[in-house]
């Protein structure tokens, strides 16, 4: 029990300033992509804030599992050089005993990442994709006070003064169908009911005119729905039934493959980690960093390929050929010398 607490600290010791590192490049990066949607859209810090959460679990899928595997590599290592990992194999825990070690961590590890990323990734994708949506809608709103010659969908509109989403003075007028259409208002407001918006006019008068006669209709309240918009986005029920669709139409399987082959990454690699974490200091250099980072490529350049091209067969024939290749590397390693 003491032995395996110590293994566990010192990969904590390995694992978090790699992951802390990693995550703070990463964010970065979403970072300067959130600040370049500034250019299409006004948003203020609490906006940006949000936005950055919903990106978060892609955040934690992509660095979690490299972060991971290589700290379980350079902890064993760095024991190794140590000549901690000798001291360890005479008190009769050979290589594969200290896998078990960390296979409950590294397995349970595998199954959060599913949830993360078959979770909450899609979640958090659409309603970045709603927020968006929304704000560029209200862009597309910004309508100036006292100018001419601007448009709300199909109809013109003027109005004399404006306070944030409050208007006053307010006239519309289209033509449809051969018909004038004239709308007077005394005020309106820009409703956002779940990202549908809408023109509420207050206190106004609508005309209707054609060839042979003129009708008028006061009113103390009219809704004009958003015409700006393309469609309306679709509902995120669950993440069952979101896959369920997707994996139905053959819709981004290769992601859904992508997502699962990525997070069980570090569980089909622990015979990795003990055939570049097992070393001799005394005739041997530490190669440990260089070999973890050449696999952790070589597993992504497969992945996502490989995904496009077999879709859901890929979930089991990349694990296999993953775990045989692995221990073959193992056996021809460290299994022949421990």
């Amino acid at each position: 029990m003491k032995l395996k607490q110590y293994l566990y600290s010192q990969l904590a010791i390995t694992f978090f300033p790699i992951f802390f590192g990693l995550y703070f490049i990463t964010s970065v990066v979403f970072l300067v992509k959130i600040a370049s949607l500034t250019s299409i859209i006004t948003i203020n810090f609490f906006e940006l804030f949000t936005l950055y959460t919903y990106v978060v679990p892609q955040i934690v899928f992509y660095t979690v599992p490299i972060s991971f595997f290589i700290s379980l590599v350079i902890t064993l290592s760095k024991l190794a050089s140590e000549y901690e990992l000798t001291v360890i194999t005479s008190f009769g825990l050979n290589p594969l005993k200290v896998m078990r070690v960390f296979a409950p961590l590294t397995i349970l590890l595998s199954i959060s990442l599913i949830v993360v990323s078959i979770g909450l990734i899609p979640k958090t994708k659409f309603l970045t994709k709603q927020f968006l949506d929304v704000k560029k809608k209200e862009a597309n709103f910004n309508i100036k006070a006292s100018e001419f010659g601007q448009k709300f969908g199909d109809w013109l509109i003027y109005i004399q003064n404006k306070d944030d989403k409050t208007y006053e003075q307010i006239k519309l007028f289209k033509t449809q169908n051969e018909k004038d259409q004239f709308i007077i208002s005394q005020s309106a407001v820009l409703k956002n009911d779940k990202g549908d918006l809408s023109f509420k006019l207050d206190n106004g008068k609508a005309f209707f005119i054609d060839e042979k006669e003129i009708n008028q209709v006061n009113f103390e309240s009219m809704l004009i729905n958003d015409s700006i918009a393309n469609s309306r986005m679709g509902q995120f029920t669950t993440t069952y039934n979101y896959w369920k669709v997707k994996i139905k139409k053959g819709e981004d399987i290769d992601d859904f493959t992508f997502f699962i082959l990525t997070s069980i990454f570090p569980t089909i690699s622990l015979f990795l980690v003990i055939a570049f974490g097992y070393f001799n200091p005394r005739y041997e250099k530490n190669k440990a960093v260089m070999y973890s980072l050449i696999a952790v490529v070589i597993y992504y350049v497969i992945a996502k390929p490989l995904g496009k091209e077999l879709e859901l067969h890929s979930l089991y024939i990349l694990p296999l050929i993953w775990l045989v290749g692995t221990y073959y590397i193992y056996s021809k390693t460290v299994k022949k010398e421990y």
